[in-house]
């Protein structure tokens, strides 16, 4: 579903991402781990188009998206939620959500796990208890579910996810990885950065590790857990 081709992503002069190739199927839930500041983030940002390659390519269900304006890759059917959560803190929950719909042109009417508003309060009863609420009252629990929420009902057909638990009590956290299984029970395909890596072993079926803007290891989560050289050389502190 995606594919990155030997992706160079700069930050002015700087060379953040150098030559990163992964891949994405239908149905998957894959994983990109790795230590603060090495390009997991930028990863995600290059893909919707908010920190453009500079060379390579990216492809959405073998289409070319490598130059689109991340509206247009939303519109392709790929969602993001960010680590920094971009919820609008004067607008309510129930606000925040409608802006997520996308218009009717654009909407996907058909295939697994259609988003509608109803199915997000059900999934998500405390942002039903707070739909009148405030984006700034929220707690970081309730805007990481509202940010998540927000991305769904816009249905899409892959889901980029940037450190869902970052900062999280160990009961949300508990709560978000569980979202994230219903998500990929649903039937959507999800990219996770996760710097936890025991919710990362737990969620996904195949990881991507990435140090100083490159991917020197994949593999499946058992091979990982195997592998204490590989989790030494690129994950303890």
């Amino acid at each position: 579903m995606l594919a990155l081709e030997k992706v160079n992503t700069y930050y002015g002069n700087s060379h953040v991402l150098h030559d990163v190739s992964l891949t994405v199927g239908s149905g998957e839930v894959v994983a990109l781990v790795g230590r603060n500041g090495v390009g997991k983030t930028t990863s995600m940002r290059t893909v919707m188009g908010l920190t453009p390659a500079r060379r390579g390519r990216i492809f959405f269900k073998g289409k070319d998206v490598t130059r689109c304006k991340p509206y247009e890759v939303a519109r392709e059917g790929i969602g993001f939620v960010p680590e920094e959560r971009w919820i609008f803190p004067s607008l309510t929950v129930h606000q925040n959500l409608l802006i997520g719909i996308k218009s009717e042109r654009y909407a996907r009417k058909t295939g697994p796990g259609l988003w509608t508003l109803e199915k997000c309060y059900e999934t998500f009863p405390e942002l039903k208890r707070r739909q009148g609420a405030k984006g700034r009252t929220l707690s970081g629990g309730e805007q990481q579910m509202l940010t998540i929420a927000r991305t769904l009902v816009g249905n899409p057909e892959l889901i980029l996810i940037d450190e869902p638990t970052e900062g999280l009590a160990p009961k949300i956290v508990d709560l978000v990885a569980e979202i994230i299984r219903e998500i990929s029970r649903q039937g959507i395909t999800i990219l996770l950065v996760e710097q936890k890596l025991s919710i990362a072993l737990e969620l996904a079926g195949r990881i991507y590790i990435m140090s100083k803007g490159m991917i020197p290891w994949e593999g499946t989560p058992e091979t990982l857990r195997q592998n204490e050289q590989v989790r030494k050389a690129y994950l303890e502190v």
